[in-house]
């Protein structure tokens, strides 16, 4: 029996409760002209109560902007916003502004005067082990990104705003931030690229498109196939547009009818299509463009034996041993800290070890793609850096391309050929630095944090090139379904200068690392360790389990035995609860008629769900261990 967040129950489970309630927070008829292409063109946006909607769309579409609008940080040139009267908004940036603010609890504490919200901050920074006394200069980007979502969660408003949230987090940060959104009553809009979080957090999907928003009832796996079937709907519907508009003016040049009095009405209606068809914008091209391979490496790209770093007390990695041969793809993975970058560096031959060899292959052309997007000088145009500022070529190892043409592949418009690289947007950034990487020639591609600000469609590129790369790819991400779509190996720190080598992705090794738990727990039994002895995972102690400590004395406990019986009625009863709160929710006039009973009935329903959850998980604890100790027996 597997555990029901609100995010994993039915699509119309959810939908109930969503549908019963007004918005509290909407856009309707947006528009905004930046340039001379419209930015929205008629984008609606309505947030309910218990919504959990994300926002997706590609690099420049409009997005941030649209969440600006939405939190009254920023002004449309025409349309409606409306909030519900003492409705609370936070909303996080994705580049939040600490000017002004010296210390972490400065910042976070500024207008915070409830002192259950400032217990509430106290305790998030706690769970993200951020000091409150700590300065904010010196912070790093995934600090930075801890500190912010602290001082917007704190609060636990009626509507929570947030622009790319995973964005410098590790994934122990990720996982926590996906725990804790769960468990408040914030109708949620988040704005991100990371497709785990998205299927994760959202019940519903809204798509932002050509400056316009249409929305999908359902959670964001479902999205790239319905957005598929949504633009070959359009593009049937522009074939049928082009065949109308050509009989019609067929009609106007051979037909009798036409010829003597010119009816006025279909003249008109010939004039409306042709508007039609100039007004319509066509989905925009996609990304093109294929890494440029240089000469083929030696079979050994990276041997390394019983690596060995510390800076000062701290072990960055101890012991550490592997190979790397031709046309690998690893993942180096762990919390912010743990010494990935340490180990890349000197995996690559750029750093020594305490102790231990490195031994490099032959014939390696490295590149490197860094998350500081450095190489990019500040006062160069999105020209200069794809050209190096010399002419109006791009070479590509022995190729050349106009600039125009590889500009457009990277679905810049020609106009933004001398607009200043620093003053485009975050995802802009990321699609022209990975723009000016890619026209290296290389066997050897590293990449750190490169799904930080790329857009879902400059994402599926980077992976198809890293699947027809032929060289071999490093990388360090925390994206866990880029690494199950790209990597064939993760490197793991388990903390304390461990790591350990994983084959496959992600899931690979979570699935991976369960099993050796499992091994443990049943050595351990085997050995009559029971409570007494003390596990290790991946070379650290883990702590005691209740189910060791049961197993220890070879029966189930009488309490635990009572429990395992009665747990089914409970979580009968709790489910019969859930469905006579989703009934009467689902009463189209409940909220105008009665809105106390209404909120009663919403409070029921979500202590209902939490308590059927934790039902849910004791249950499948206690089953474990019975069919343990049976098996056992």
């Amino acid at each position: 029996m597997r555990v029901k967040h609100w995010r994993s129950r039915p699509a119309e489970d959810r939908l109930a409760l969503m549908s019963a309630a007004p918005p509290i927070l909407y856009l309707q008829d947006i528009h905004l002209t930046h340039g001379v292409v419209p930015l929205l063109a008629g984008a609606d946006l309505s947030v309910g109560r218990y919504d959990r909607l994300c926002l997706v769309g590609r690099n420049g579409s409009g997005k941030s902007t649209l969440l600006k609008i939405l939190a009254g940080l920023a002004d449309s040139d025409s349309g409606t916003r409306f909030v519900q009267p003492g409705i609370a908004i936070e909303y996080l940036a994705q580049d939040p502004d600490f000017k002004g603010f010296k210390t972490v609890s400065d910042y976070v504490l500024g207008d915070v005067i409830n002192n259950e919200d400032r217990q509430r901050a106290f305790q998030i920074m706690a769970d993200l082990h951020i000091q409150p006394d700590a300065e904010l200069a010196p912070l790093s980007g995934g600090e930075r990104r801890r500190v912010a979502l602290a001082k917007v969660m704190a609060p636990q408003p009626e509507v929570l705003l947030l622009d790319e949230p995973t964005n410098h987090l590790d994934l122990p940060a990720i996982e926590w931030l996906e725990n804790s959104l769960r468990q408040l009553n914030s109708a949620l809009v988040v704005v991100s690229h990371d497709r785990r979080f998205l299927t994760n957090m959202a019940s519903s999907t809204i798509w932002l498109d050509r400056g316009q928003t249409k929305v999908m009832r359902k959670d964001f796996s479902h999205f790239e196939d319905w957005r598929d079937t949504e633009l070959a709907r359009e593009a049937l519907e522009q074939h049928k547009l082009d065949r109308k508009i050509a009989r019609e003016e067929d009609w106007v040049r051979y037909g009798v009818t036409a010829r003597r009095k010119r009816n006025v009405k279909r003249m008109a209606d010939l004039a409306d299509l042709r508007k039609q068809k100039r007004d319509h914008r066509g989905p925009e091209g996609g990304v093109e463009a294929a890494l440029v391979a240089g000469d083929r490496s030696g079979k050994l790209v990276v041997k390394a034996d019983h690596l060995s770093k510390s800076f000062g007390d701290k072990v960055i990695v101890e012991n550490f041993s592997t190979q790397i041969k031709r046309g690998a793809r690893i993942g180096l993975v762990g919390a912010n800290g743990t010494g990935k970058t340490t180990l890349l560096k000197m995996l690559l031959g750029e750093l020594p070890p305490d102790k231990g060899l490195v031994r490099l292959g032959k014939n390696l052309t490295p590149l490197i793609l860094d998350q500081k997007r450095s190489g990019i000088k500040k006062d160069w145009s999105v020209k200069d850096a794809l050209t190096d500022g010399a002419g109006d070529l791009v070479s590509l190892g022995e190729d050349t391309m106009h600039v125009i043409a590889y500009m457009k592949n990277f679905l810049f418009h020609p106009s933004q050929m001398r607009t200043p690289a620093h003053i485009l947007s975050g995802g802009e950034q990321a699609r022209l630095l990975l723009a000016r990487g890619l026209r290296q020639p290389s066997n050897l591609l590293v990449m750190d944090e490169p799904t930080n600000d790329l857009d879902l469609e400059t994402l599926d590129l980077l992976q198809e090139m890293i699947a027809a790369y032929e060289g071999t790819v490093i990388l360090v991400s925390h994206d866990r379904d880029f690494l199950d779509r790209t990597v064939t190996a993760v490197f793991h720190s388990e903390g304390g200068g461990v790591w350990h080598e994983y084959a496959g992705g992600y899931s690979d090794m979570k699935a991976q690392q369960k099993l050796q738990i499992r091994s443990q727990e049943s050595a351990a039994l085997a050995n009559g360790e029971g409570a007494r002895g003390k596990r290790t995972i991946a070379g650290k102690a883990a702590p005691e389990t209740a189910s060791a400590k049961t197993k220890s004395v070879g029966k189930m406990s009488f309490k635990d035995k009572f429990r395992l019986e009665k747990l089914p009625l409970e979580m009968q009863a709790l489910e019969t609860t859930i469905g006579a709160c989703e009934a009467g929710l689902a009463q189209a006039d409940l909220f105008a008629k009665d809105p106390e009973k209404f909120n009663a009935l919403a409070q029921s329903l979500q202590q209902a769900r939490l308590d059927l959850a934790a039902a849910e998980e004791e249950w499948l604890r206690l089953e474990v261990l019975r069919e343990e100790i049976d098996g056992s027996g």
